[in-house]
């Protein structure tokens, strides 16, 4: 079984459950941190959540970055995209469902990664597929 780290801005929480449910998949189990990120990153309190958040991701092999108009600004999605990818899980970036166009994430632009628009079948066919590449950034 795969298990996918999902990443989002904090402002889409409630949209983010909602889809949730048509992610569910026998193949694979979805991982997130379900505490408030409202903190300032930079604030020692802030240490606790990012060992945690480090945790899950580490039990991951695959990051799914669920993208808005607000993903761009969140400090923790970089956060957590930056240790998805000093981790080496592959990444996978998609809007979320409404958005047609949105400033990506930083590493999401490093890495040259593809945007895929909202599709849960497509995303249920990348999350399952077994490949070596790191990104999905070629497909």
């Amino acid at each position: 079984m795969k298990r996918v780290f999902l990443v989002f801005a904090q402002q889409d929480k409630p949209k983010v459950k909602k889809l949730i449910a048509l992610l569910v998949s026998p193949e694979y189990e979805l991982d997130i941190y379900d505490g408030q990120l409202d903190i300032n990153i930079e604030l020692p309190q802030a240490q606790q959540i990012k060992r945690l958040i480090g945790e899950k991701i580490i039990k991951c092999g695959i990051t799914l970055c669920l993208i808005s108009q607000h993903t761009h600004a969140d400090h923790w999605v970089d956060l957590e995209l930056s240790r998805s990818r000093n981790k080496g899980n592959r990444i996978i970036a998609m809007a979320l469902k409404g958005t047609l166009d949105a400033v990506l994430p930083r590493v999401i632009r490093e890495e040259n990664l593809k945007f895929y628009p909202w599709d849960p079948q497509r995303l249920k066919s990348l999350i399952s597929e077994d490949t070596a590449k790191l990104f999905n950034n070629s497909l």
